[in-house]
């Protein structure tokens, strides 16, 4: 098979997108005096629904991350108040897409934590989650909620697995252990039935979640990083580098992954590229770590596949970018996508509105089809016993801003093992380096001592039980 170099020289072709044009948000409507993250990991560090602004930040002892309501915007107050009940620094956040003041986060603390948002934010610093889970042996690095499926949730960690938890009981139910090295991405099909993932051993995935049977998995020149499913293309994008150190994106058939359908270089920089996919517009938006522009794409099943649009600048580095639910973009003002920018140097949140120029201000039907809304279409039990369906859609015509009016309720929990397939998580965690090794060798070599001078002690105070008994039974009292 023969792979396709794409050239740079944009195609003039008839499309409703050719024109779509980035829009920064005025300073007053940014978010401002924010102490972001330095923290180097490849995350976003950001989260946005229709209600809230959820950014990861600076922080001694522990992490921490804030939650601000949309519309309040500008100066953040420096003491203005935190979840903080995790730790270790904060890895990963992510909103639960059916209950909006639902969020989940991952820690280096090696648990993932469910917090529920008060009405109207918070008013003072919150450190008790509604959930705490505890599987993994080494930090978390990802959380994803799946997408048409209330109350699961999917967690990677350092220890190379993926854990799937039903929040309904507040257990992990299941557990994907086929990744050789850390995993850098997750990204799942539109039902929710296929999970792909870019991992450190330099593969690409295709995995059954329930079953955590690897249905595809490749291994090539291109070093994958990022990853994300086109929709119900039954294609996948990568993001990675090739073997010149070239950054680069190469467009996969999801049931073949033996060789990319198209490979294109993008530039020489070294910094991560993330793409972000809207399958409504079959547009794909590809921005850079620590670049100021995004690009942007239009993706077709038919040759060539990929079509170069146009691309956003700005001289202000990115660290990451949330992008905002299609429920909750201006409609009216034309906006099929918007991205909340993280500028660190500035302690900024930029929203960035992605806009078809359009004359009339009427609903625009052709770029506003039927989107995935507010309501899942399975309950935990139902996808963990092999039902697949599609996401509830909604029409973003008219009253489209309703809030659901699903609620999370916490399991009652008691504090014990965690076994998943056969294994106590929490107890028998097999050493990774030679450190570990030798830390987990003098740890038992400490309780053998320890243990030995307990049955020691034990031993002289059996024998003095045994001679005072003796000494009872001879005295002239008994006789």
């Amino acid at each position: 098979m023969t792979v396709t170099k794409m050239s740079w020289r944009p195609q003039y072709r008839s499309s409703k997108f050719r024109n779509v044009y980035g829009k920064v948000a005025n300073r007053e409507h940014c978010f401002d005096g924010i102490p972001i993250t330095k923290n180097v990991h490849d995350n976003h560090f950001c989260a946005v629904n229709t209600r809230f602004l959820a950014i990861v930040t600076e922080s001694a002892g522990g992490g921490s991350f804030l939650v601000i309501p949309l519309e309040q915007t500008g100066r953040i107050e420096p003491n203005y108040p935190k979840v903080c009940g995790h730790q270790g620094n904060v890895l990963d956040i992510k909103w639960n897409p059916f209950i909006d003041n639902i969020i989940a986060s991952c820690s280096e603390d090696t648990s993932v934590r469910i917090w529920e948002i008060p009405e109207g934010g918070l008013k003072r610093n919150m450190t008790e989650a509604l959930l705490e889970l505890h599987g993994h042996s080494r930090r978390v690095g990802l959380v994803e909620w799946h997408p048409t499926t209330n109350n699961i949730l999917f967690s990677a960690g350092y220890d190379y697995k993926v854990l799937i938890w039903n929040l309904d009981v507040g257990e992990p139910v299941k557990m994907i252990d086929c990744h050789t090295d850390v995993i850098l991405c997750m990204s799942f099909n539109t039902d929710g039935s296929l999970l792909t993932t870019t991992c450190k051993d330099k593969k690409l995935r295709v995995i059954e979640p329930r079953s955590g049977r690897v249905l595809q998995a490749n291994c090539k020149n291109h070093r994958v990083n990022r990853v994300v499913f086109l929709g119900n293309m039954k294609r996948l994008l990568t993001t990675g580098v090739s073997r010149w150190n070239t950054r680069q994106i190469a467009l996969w058939d999801q049931e073949d992954l033996s060789m990319p359908l198209i490979e294109e270089e993008i530039d020489g920089l070294s910094g991560l590229l993330f793409p972000f996919y809207d399958a409504d517009t079959h547009m794909l938006y590809l921005a850079g770590k620590g670049d100021g522009n995004i690009r942007y794409y239009e993706i077709s099943t038919e040759k060539p596949y990929l079509s170069y649009l146009m691309e956003f600048r700005s001289p202000a580095p990115q660290k990451g970018l949330g992008v905002m639910p299609k429920h909750g973009l201006d409609v009216s003002a034309c906006e099929v996508f918007r991205f909340y920018k993280l500028v660190t140097l500035k302690g900024l949140i930029e929203p960035i509105s992605m806009i078809v120029p359009r004359r009339s201000d009427s609903y625009q039907e052709d770029i506003y089809p039927m989107t995935p809304g507010t309501e899942p279409a399975l309950t935990p039990d139902e996808w963990l016993g092999g039902i697949n369906r599609d996401p509830v859609l909604m029409s973003l015509k008219e009253g489209y801003k309703k809030s659901s009016k699903m609620v999370f309720k916490a399991p009652i929990k008691e504090k014990k093992s965690v076994v998943v397939n056969g294994i106590d998580l929490l107890e028998n965690v097999p050493p990774r380096t030679e450190n570990e090794l030798l830390r987990m060798f003098f740890r038992q070599q400490d309780e053998i001592r320890r243990l030995k001078e307990e049955l020691a002690q034990k031993d002289i105070r059996i024998r003095q039980l045994q001679l005072e008994l003796k000494n009872l039974r001879n005295s002239p009292k008994n006789c």
